[in-house]
């Protein structure tokens, strides 16, 4: 069985990315978990197969691949997970058609500005060229880590292309190369399908002062405009450091008290959580307030559905890997900034 398990994997078919599970293996197989089990670890005692702590296997690349440092600095809470494993699952689809390693867990959740030399180094010391960054948005804080993060790659020699975002700060310039979602598009398409479903008094809700957020005012404006004259613009920013629920409670509060029957959220969590607060006041949505998110994470599509501009994952990941390729043949270009756009998909927080 452990032969028939080693021929797909050298034939592609999970080149760089997750191995399928023990029970897969066995339901697939017809054997025992047992015999799964043992077969994958034939397949590790090869080197054919990797196995991360927490996160399963993976098919072991060649071992002149690139290898790449994944870090995925996103804001704790509920939906944490979520935006981790849609970000990461665009960086394995690629891994799937092309030799690379891709390492996820070398900097580990939690660490800190001192921690940052240490950890540059040891990827510098297992092969590590380029490191993947999605900057955090949360406090001056994690912006002073992520900083300490360029500076170290920079002095180990290692490639940085960012995430969906630059680094937090306002009027910063662009500090390394950066894939994005096309926040400005996905902004303006959200507005335009609220003022088309005879919303007036439509707002766009930003959270940071980051790069993506400042982007999806822009977009947000650019519809308002194009609306024509009668259409006020309401920009909401909530403050750093508020819980979900006090976030959502204050955010209700605002739509309540503005009048408001449209509203553009920066992510799906912030939609989801002021849909439930505007429920429990007995507000129904969409009928009273239209309300859209960003991401299309998993999470959004229960209950009322959130409409949401989706985040295109794998489409990221292949401009991220494409501009990292180009950043180290040619190390002294000035950084660029790629955006690609996602889609609107259409749910019960918005539909007519």
């Amino acid at each position: 069985m452990s032969e028939s398990l080693e021929a797909e994997v050298q034939t592609g078919r999970w080149d760089g990315g997750k191995m399928p599970s023990v029970r897969w293996v066995a339901r697939h197989y017809r054997v025992s978990a047992v015999t799964a089990s043992r077969a994958l670890q034939v397949l590790r005692d090869k080197g054919l197969v990797r196995t991360v702590e927490r996160s399963g296997s993976f098919r072991q690349p060649p071992a002149s691949a690139d290898r790449w440092a994944l870090v995925l600095r996103t804001t704790a809470g509920p939906w944490q997970a979520d935006t981790r494993t849609l970000a990461r699952a665009g960086f394995e689809a690629v891994a799937r058609r092309r030799p690379m390693h891709l390492e996820p867990d070398l900097f580990p959740a939690g660490f800190a500005a001192d921690d940052v030399p240490a950890l540059t180094r040891q990827a510098k010391e297992r092969g590590v060229r380029g490191v993947f960054l999605l900057p955090s948005r949360a406090c001056a804080a994690e912006m002073a880590t992520d900083e300490a993060l360029l500076a170290a790659c920079q002095a180990e020699g290692l490639a940085v292309v960012l995430l969906e975002r630059n680094l937090r700060g306002d009027d910063r310039v662009l500090s390394a190369d950066l894939v994005a979602v096309d926040d400005v598009a996905g902004a303006a398409c959200a507005t335009r399908h609220l003022l088309e479903g005879g919303r007036t008094r439509v707002a766009v809700v930003v959270a940071s002062p980051t790069s993506s957020h400042y982007d999806r005012v822009a977009g947000y404006l650019v519809a308002l405009h194009a609306a024509g004259p009668g259409f006020e613009p309401v920009v909401i920013r909530q403050p750093d450091g508020l819980a979900p629920e006090e976030a959502a409670l204050k955010l209700a509060d605002e739509v309540t008290a503005r009048g408001l029957d449209g509203v553009v959220c920066y992510a799906d969590y912030a939609a989801a959580g002021l849909i439930a607060e505007l429920t429990a006041r007995g507000r129904a949505v969409p009928r009273d307030v239209a309300v859209v998110g960003f991401d299309d994470l998993p999470a959004g599509s229960g209950a009322v559905g959130v409409t949401s501009y989706a985040y295109p994952a794998e489409a990221m990941a292949e401009q991220a890997v494409r501009l990292m390729a180009e950043r180290l043949a040619n190390p002294g270009r000035p950084a660029v900034k790629v955006q690609v756009p996602g889609r609107l998909v259409v749910r019960g927080s918005s539909a007519s």
